[in-house]
C-alpha cells in the first residue's frame, strides 16, 4: 500500500502544469507516444503502430466475436439491473434521470470484465505499446442510454488524471470495447487526430471534491474555445464509428468528447485505462486530496498477466 507520505515524497517534477492560474495555452508533449522500439506482429502490425503514433488512436474491427460480445452484453444488462450496484458510489447517473451514465471499477465488480481486462488482445497490446507491465488505472461501463444520454465535454483524460490523480507522465492509454452500434446518430466519441502530441493548459483551479459533479458534467479541465479551435484547425474531427466487437484504442492525452444521445439506441462501451507500472500515481498535482479508489487505482495496483478470454455459455464459471 502506498502511504500519503510516500506519495508526496515520490512526486516528480510537474512538466504538465494546468489549472494553476495560468492562461489557457498549448504546449508540446515531451513524452513518447509508443514506447516500444519495434512492432510485435502477433499484437499489432508496423503500419498500425505507426498510425497510432501519428494520429493518437486506432479503431480495430472485429476484435471480439459474436459469442464474446453477447457475453459482455449479458453482463452489461445484469449490472444495470442490480439495485445494489445502482445505489453504489461507483454508479454515476444522468443529471436528468436515474439511468446509469457510467459504472466505475467494473474490473473489480464484475468477474466477466475482470477477465476481459486481462485479455491478451487488450492488456498484451497495452503492455507492448507502453513497453512496461501494466495495471488498470480506471475502468468503467459507459451506458450512454437512449433518449437521455448527455454529452461529454471536450477534454484530455491525462489532464484530469495528472491534475486530480497524480499520474506523472503520458505513459497510459485507453481501450474502449464497443458493445452496441456506435455511430454519429447516438453520440459516438469524437476525437481530434494529432491532438495527443500537444498538451492544453486549462484555466482556473480545481475545486475540492470536483469529481462529485464532474462525472455528470465536467466544467473544469476542459480546453478554452481558442485552444480547441486551434487543435481542430490542425487535425480536424473524427467520429469513432464501430460495430459491436470493435475496439477503440486512444492515447491518454487524446482530446475527445461526444454529443448527447437523443436516439432510442444506447451507445454502450466497456472502458479500460492501462497505465505503466513505472508511471503509477503519486499525490495529485493540484495539491488536493486524492479522488476515490474507484476512479483511480492507488492502493490496489496489481500488474496484469495477459491471458486469453474464454466466453462461456454459463457465466457462473466467472464467479
Amino acid at each position: 500500500m502506498i502511504t500519503e507520505k510516500a506519495e508526496q515524497s515520490e512526486q516528480s517534477e510537474d512538466v504538465y502544469q494546468s489549472r494553476n492560474g495560468d492562461k489557457p495555452k498549448i504546449i508540446q508533449r515531451v513524452d513518447p507516444v509508443v514506447y516500444a522500439q519495434t512492432a510485435n506482429p502477433s499484437l499489432i502490425t508496423e503500419d498500425l503502430q505507426a498510425r497510432y503514433e501519428r494520429q493518437g488512436f486506432l479503431i480495430l474491427d472485429n476484435v471480439f466475436n459474436e459469442r464474446e460480445v453477447d457475453c459482455f452484453r449479458q453482463e452489461l444488462n445484469r449490472l444495470n439491473d442490480d439495485k445494489e450496484i445502482k445505489a453504489s458510489a461507483e454508479a454515476i447517473t444522468e443529471l436528468s434521470s436515474d439511468e446509469i451514465r457510467s459504472l466505475f471499477k467494473i474490473h473489480e465488480i464484475s468477474p466477466v470484465f475482470k477477465r476481459l481486462a486481462a485479455d491478451n488482445r487488450l492488456a498484451g497490446l497495452a503492455q507492448h505499446l507502453l513497453n512496461d507491465r501494466v495495471y488498470i488505472h480506471q475502468s468503467r461501463l459507459n451506458y450512454k442510454p437512449g433518449f437521455r444520454g448527455k454529452e461529454f465535454n471536450w477534454h484530455s483524460d491525462f489532464e484530469t488524471w495528472h491534475v486530480e490523480d497524480g499520474m506523472p507522465r503520458m505513459r497510459a492509454l485507453s481501450m474502449s470495447i464497443i458493445l452496441t452500434e456506435n455511430d454519429q446518430r447516438n453520440g459516438a466519441l469524437m476525437l481530434i487526430p494529432g491532438s495527443h502530441k500537444k498538451f492544453v493548459v486549462c484555466e482556473e483551479e480545481t475545486p475540492e471534491n470536483h469529481y462529485s459533479v464532474s462525472l455528470k458534467k465536467q466544467e473544469y479541465g476542459i480546453p478554452s474555445d481558442e485552444c480547441l479551435a486551434s487543435l481542430v484547425a490542425d487535425g480536424g474531427i473524427v467520429s469513432a464509428i464501430g460495430k459491436p466487437g470493435s475496439v477503440l484504442i486512444f492515447d491518454s492525452n487524446m482530446m475527445h468528447g461526444s454529443n448527447s444521445n437523443i436516439t432510442p439506441w444506447p451507445r454502450s462501451n466497456v472502458f479500460f485505462v492501462y497505465n505503466a507500472i513505472s508511471n503509477r500515481v503519486t499525490w495529485p498535482f493540484c495539491g488536493l486530496s486524492p479522488r476515490p479508489e474507484y476512479l483511480c487505482s492507488r492502493k490496489a495496483i496489481r500488474a496484469i498477466e495477459p491471458r486469453p478470454f474464454i466466453a462461456a455459455a454459463d457465466q457462473s464459471i466467472y464467479a
